[in-house]
């Protein structure tokens, strides 16, 4: 066997050495060196003299397109979400507006809004509140019909009328819940590895207070990010540019304000653990398509649960077939090989798919 690494490619050769073609039983193996090359890799990419630290709001870390400001009042107070709206050179007169999951951002929706623009569309991606580069208000009743009518006022705010709705993870879960109040707008609902595709509560996994979420979100790392992210987002996988994801979590938590950015994210999880959608799909009228990469483990709370159950959470080749059959009209789009965040992960398969499936 052969092995070659080469600045976040990893080659992995068998070599037939005795001519008989039974190079099969050694498959394991092959897996076993090609996981271990890919965490050194890992491991590599995060030099610990260059970590850097950001603001509460994501200060210090650029986008790669401007970040404007929508000012407007929720819950009493005054709120700022920031946000990425890219115009094609070629408009076709459709925008599409992008949802965020919980450990990602606007700014890393940037392959995606480069796909989208070049085919002709306008890219309106918000940083939701508590999120990114957007206030993160100690006090604020997180829900997802609070955070749907916040994204319902700026795309008012844009004049825009007509979506189509791109959610991935917990965005996937917003896009959900944005559907159901606001039908009227989406021509079409796509939804990338959503969670909340199973009710981790009913099944049986552990509540945690906000304050044990809090004490839990304090330790968050680059190491922590890193290793969570490798094994559910890239299906093992790490390539070096990976990394600026990393770096931009966990860049909030070495920050000044890393303890209202550990609250928020607690109030988030509360919000996300206690307010599943998936009982209401069948609701959503829009045309939807789900895009599933097969290799996603992800499920809220799987850490404190049961050996046992554990073992059953997240098995995503399961639930996006069950969330495909819930809706009134979807398509199912798989990838086999790829793990939570197929749009990062591959991004050109990805947005292959994507462009070949949008309502025309």
């Amino acid at each position: 066997m052969s092995v070659e690494v080469d600045v976040g490619v990893i080659v992995v050769v068998e070599v037939d050495r005795d001519g008989d073609g039974d190079v099969a039983g050694r498959a394991v193996y092959i897996e076993l060196v090609r996981w271990l090359l890919s965490f050194l890799l890992a491991a590599a990419a995060a030099d610990p003299g260059d970590e850097p630290a950001y603001g509460p709001e994501l200060e210090g870390f650029d986008y790669a397109f401007p970040v404007q400001p929508f000012a407007f009042e929720s819950q009493r107070q005054k709120l700022l979400m920031s946000y990425l709206d890219v115009s094609p050179q070629a408009p076709n007169g459709r925008t599409v507006v992008l949802l965020h999951g919980k450990n990602f951002c606007a700014g890393t929706w940037e392959s995606t809004i480069r796909a989208l623009t070049q085919a002709g569309y306008r890219a309106v991606a918000p940083d939701q509140i508590g999120f990114c580069k957007s206030s993160k208000p100690e006090r604020y009743q997180y829900s997802f019909q609070q955070l749907a009518a916040n994204t319902h006022a700026l795309l008012e705010h844009l004049g825009v009328q007509r979506i189509i709705l791109l959610g991935h993870s917990t965005g996937g879960m917003l896009a959900a819940r944005y559907a159901l109040l606001y039908p009227e707008q989406v021509e079409q609902l796509v939804l990338v590895n959503p969670i909340g595709l199973e009710d981790w509560k009913a099944l049986g996994v552990p509540w945690r207070s906000v304050d044990e979420w809090y004490a839990r979100e304090l330790k968050t790392s680059a190491a922590s990010i890193r290793q969570y992210e490798q094994a559910t987002y890239y299906a093992g996988q790490w390539r070096p540019e990976y990394e600026r994801w990393v770096q931009m979590l966990a860049g909030m938590y070495r920050g000044p304000g890393k303890e209202i950015v550990a609250w928020s994210s607690a109030l988030l999880y509360d919000m996300i653990f206690t307010q599943p959608v998936l009982y209401e799909l069948d609701r959503i009228q829009a045309p939807a398509l789900l895009i599933i990469g097969q290799k996603d483990n992800t499920a809220i709370g799987k850490d404190a649960a049961s050996p046992e159950l554990k073992k059953k959470l997240g098995d995503y080749p399961r639930l996006g077939k069950q969330a495909a059959r819930r809706f009134p009209h979807a398509t199912l789009v798989e990838f086999p090989e790829l793990g939570h965040a197929p749009q990062i992960q591959d991004p050109g398969q990805f947005h292959g798919a994507l462009l070949k499936q949008l309502v025309r």
